[in-house]
């Protein structure tokens, strides 16, 4: 350990450098899954591209594990390693806005919340997720949706340019003109390539307000609720975008108390274009039965994106499942619902994100994303606080996944993959795979880095 500190010295890195034993080592190494617990070798907390080169530079010459970390909220834990360097870009979160040529340029480090916030001050805004706690570069990276993908597209589709570390050292830049090939395989090859150091996104005048909320419904209602989602949801306009959650009623204020901690059916909707049309359309969604409580309105589209960060503070023990589907069917939401009928906690849920529309607009082959068929996406989201809990809800997660896999479709969303089991990856980008470990053996044959959900080269 000695040896290695004096390595990092020896580089003067400008950030800061966090070994075993610092005060602050046990705080920086938490994220936000509960369950990974890795002890790295150093964090380096970068603060420029040359402190990047440095210490990929010492993680090669000490034959030492990589991992890249952004925000940390990665559900399979890979931004850390046990052993290893950790590049941490927790110091390099600037957003810096282009108002006049709608562009954004935003680092590694930065959340959801940095980048909304540093956009909407112009009423601008490009497709991410839905917690305002996510990083921006992973969630890039593995493809990206959230409440404007409909109109938008994937986070990815709105992708300008990057700036990027090699494993060589080398700082280039890849685009559309310039290094066209690692540029493809990036927008949803995630971090199997390089170092990504600045991300440039195109922006999209949204304004300050949305029309945005929640509808929640007896859970014992759940297969007309959910037949009227599947049917009104065939032809929502691209403004609209509505998600069905199944889970336990959180103590919301527009709920009365006794259906706190129910079972329930929520539709989270948001329409991002015309008020009057909006509260319209966002009205039928109060139809479908009798609900136990309705809070939509006007709101800032800040305050919406932040929504649901209750619900997903970082600490708990998290554990997801994912498919892809073309519709919805009867067969698949009766499938949903038994076992939302057997929750295995309070804080757990099964999500449908509705992302029709734009996304299937881009061929296949335009970059390393390809589940451009891909109009619904299910999370099986476990979510606890108990490890000796954890076989049963990760077995929970694992029979639903397995229950609802006939009537998936081709590929899956590697940002909501816990753990490659079996060939998941490869099946995820389908016939761009082949491509992509080309590009891989180009830009790091080694496979060093590894801590992602991997091509191999």
């Amino acid at each position: 350990m000695e040896t290695l500190q004096k390595k990092l010295s020896a580089e003067k890195i400008k950030g800061k450098v966090i070994f075993p034993g610092n005060s602050d080592y046990e705080e920086v190494r938490k994220i936000w899954n509960g369950m990974i617990d890795k002890k790295p070798a150093a964090f380096v907390q970068v603060t420029s591209n040359d402190d990047v080169v440095s210490a990929i530079k010492i993680a090669r010459e000490n034959n030492l594990e990589i991992s890249i970390r952004g925000a940390g909220h990665n559900i399979g834990g890979s931004s850390l390693t046990n052993g290893g360097i950790v590049i941490d870009f927790s110091q390099m979160k600037k957003v810096s806005i282009d108002e006049g040529n709608l562009l954004a340029r935003v680092e590694p480090g930065a959340t959801l919340g940095d980048f909304d916030s540093a956009v909407q001050k112009y009423g601008l805004a490009t497709p991410t997720g839905i917690n305002s706690t996510t990083g921006i570069a992973g969630l890039t990276l593995g493809g990206g949706f959230g409440w404007l993908t409909r109109k938008y597209g994937m986070t990815v589709d709105n992708l300008n340019s990057v700036d990027l570390v090699t494993l060589e050292g080398k700082k280039i830049k890849a685009n559309n003109n310039e290094n066209a090939d690692l540029f493809w395989a990036i927008r949803g090859g995630g971090g199997n390539f390089g170092v990504i150091t600045n991300f440039e996104f195109n922006l999209h005048k949204l304004g300050k307000e949305v029309i945005a909320g929640l509808v929640v419904y007896p859970f014992e209602h759940s297969k007309e609720i959910l037949k009227s989602y599947m049917e009104f949801t065939k032809s929502a306009p691209e403004e609209l975008t509505v998600w069905m959650l199944i889970r336990h009623a959180p103590p919301l204020p527009f709920l009365p108390k006794e259906v706190h901690g129910k079972k329930v059916v929520v539709l989270a909707t948001m329409y991002s274009g015309n008020s009057p049309e909006g509260e319209k359309l966002t009205k039928k969604l109060t139809e479908f039965g009798k609900p136990y409580g309705v809070h939509i309105g006007a709101m800032p589209y800040v305050q919406w994106q932040q929504a649901f960060d209750p619900l997903l503070a970082p600490g708990a023990r998290n554990y997801w499942k994912s498919h892809n589907f073309e519709q919805l069917t009867p067969n698949l939401l009766d499938v949903v619902i038994s076992f939302g009928d057997i929750l295995p906690g309070p804080q757990s849920e099964i999500f449908i994100a509705h992302i029709a529309g734009a996304p299937n607009k881009v061929p296949a082959e335009k970059m390393a994303y390809c589940a451009r068929e891909t109009r619904y996406i299910l999370n099986v989201h476990a979510r606890w606080d108990n490890p000796k809990e954890d076989n049963q809800f990760i077995n929970w997660s694992r029979e639903l996944f397995k229950a609802t896999k006939p009537f998936a479709s081709k590929g899956a969303y590697v940002n909501f993959m816990t753990e490659e089991e079996g060939n998941r990856v490869s099946d995820a980008y389908g016939n761009n795979y082949k491509r992509l470990v080309e590009i891989k053996r180009k830009y790091d044959p080694e496979n060093l880095l590894h801590l992602n959900q991997n091509i191999k080269p």
